[in-house]
C-alpha cells in the first residue's frame, strides 16, 4: 500500500538479492507465527526466484506451526549449532525478520556481527538498529512483519501477489494472523487489503485457523486452565491483571514453546482491566509479556522496568529475579507509572 515502504526500498532490496548467491534469512528467538511465518514465506519466495536460501531461527518454533515446515528445513541453532553457524558465516547476504535489535537473537548475536555478508532488516517494531544493517525496511504501522513483507513482495512484482509460490501465500497469512490474535489487535485497512489478496490467491483461512488455533496439545489447555483458576491476579485499582507460572507449573503441564501463546491477553477480556502481564520463569531469567488495550505504552513500562521493549501495546522483556517476587515488583511498577503518567 502507498506509504507502507520508503521510495526505492524495493528497488534496493531486489538488487542485493539479485546480486547475491548464498542467502540466509534470521528471526527472533522463540519464533511466533509472524517470525515463522515471515522466514518460511520470503525463503519460499527466493527459492522461486532461483537463489539458494538458509533458513536459521535461534530456538524451537512452536508445535502448531510445524505445518509451515513440514520437511524440517529449518535450521535450529539450539539443535544444529555447526550447520546453523556454519550457514551465517557462509552468507553472501543475511535478511533479519521481524526483530529490531540483532540481542533479539540470543546466542547468534556474536555471529551474525561477525559475519561478512550484506545485511538487511526487514521489521515492524520501533526503533531498529540501524547501524547493524546495510537497509533496514521499517514501518510500525503494519499489524506485521508478514504485512510489511508482502507490500514489499508486491511492489517487486509489479503490485500484485498472484505469481507468488503457494506457501508464501499461506505463511504470510499465518503471521497476519497471529500478530493481530485473529483480526483483533493492530489491524488497519490495509490489513483487510492484504487478507483480501491472499484470499484471492487461494489461502483456506479456514484450514489455516484450525492448524494454528487448534493445533494445541491437552497439556497446554490444561496449563490455560490453571493459569486462569489458580494463578490470574486481578487489580480493578490500576485496571491490571497479570500471570505469573514457575518452572515447576510448567513442567507439570509439559511445557513446550508456544504454548502459553496468547496467554497474556487474558486478562484483557476482563471489563475494566486495560493493562495485562505475563511472567514465565525460565532457567536463567523471568521472561515478561505485556500488553494493553487503551493508551498506556508497554513500550515505556518494558524500558523503564523490564529490560525490554516492543510496541505501544505489546511489548516483552526480561526479569533476573526470584520467581516469588515478581508479583510484588510487578505492581509496585505498575503504581509508579500510572502516577507519573
Amino acid at each position: 500500500m502507498k506509504g507502507y515502504l520508503k521510495r526505492n526500498s524495493a528497488d534496493d532490496f531486489k538488487r542485493a538479492v539479485n546480486s547475491s548467491s548464498n542467502i540466509v534469512i534470521v528471526t527472533h528467538t522463540n519464533p511466533d507465527g509472524d517470525a515463522l511465518g515471515s522466514v518460511v514465506a520470503l525463503s519460499s519466495y527466493l527459492a522461486r526466484q532461483g537463489k539458494t536460501t538458509t533458513i536459521v531461527i535461534p530456538n524451537p518454533y512452536p508445535k502448531n506451526l510445524k505445518f509451515l515446515d513440514p520437511r524440517g528445513d529449518v535450521l535450529i541453532h539450539t539443535r544444529r549449532r555447526v550447520a546453523a553457524e556454519r550457514a551465517i558465516k557462509f552468507a553472501d547476504l543475511l535478511i533479519a525478520l521481524d526483530f529490531n535489535q540483532l540481542k533479539r537473537i540470543d546466542e547468534l548475536e556474536p555471529i551474525v556481527r561477525a559475519s561478512a555478508s550484506k545485511k538487511i532488516l526487514v521489521d515492524h517494531h520501533p526503533q531498529p538498529e540501524m547501524e547493524a544493517f546495510d537497509l533496514v525496511i521499517s514501518n510500525t504501522e503494519v499489524s506485521s512483519t508478514c504485512e510489511l513483507l508482502f507490500w514489499l513482495i508486491r511492489e517487486i512484482e509489479g503490485g500484485s501477489v498472484s505469481s507468488i509460490p503457494d506457501i508464501s501465500a499461506q505463511s504470510l497469512y499465518v503471521g497476519m494472523m497471529t500478530d493481530t490474535n485473529n483480526f483483533s489487535n493492530s489491524v488497519e485497512a490495509g490489513t483487510f487489503l492484504m487478507s483480501y489478496e491472499l484470499l484471492l490467491h487461494g489461502v483456506d483461512k479456514e484450514t489455516l485457523q484450525l492448524k494454528v488455533f487448534a493445533g494445541f496439545t491437552e497439556e497446554r489447555m490444561r496449563l490455560m486452565g490453571h493459569s486462569l483458576l489458580n494463578k490470574m491476579k486481578i487489580l480493578p485499582e490500576l485496571g491490571a491483571g497479570y500471570i505469573v507460572l514457575t518452572k515447576e507449573e510448567l513442567e507439570r503441564y509439559k511445557f513446550a514453546e508456544g504454548d502459553t501463546e496468547g496467554f497474556v491477553n487474558m486478562p484483557l477480556n476482563i471489563f475494566g482491566i486495560t493493562i495485562s502481564a505475563l511472567f514465565t520463569e525460565k532457567e536463567e531469567h523471568i521472561r515478561v509479556s505485556l500488553r494493553s488495550s487503551d493508551n498506556f505504552s508497554v513500550n515505556q513500562f518494558s524500558r523503564r522496568y523490564f529490560n525490554g521493549a516492543g510496541h505501544e501495546r505489546a511489548a516483552g522483556g526480561r526479569l533476573f529475579m526470584a520467581v516469588e517476587d515478581v508479583g510484588k515488583y510487578f505492581e509496585e511498577s505498575l503504581r509508579k507509572e500510572l502516577e507519573e503518567n
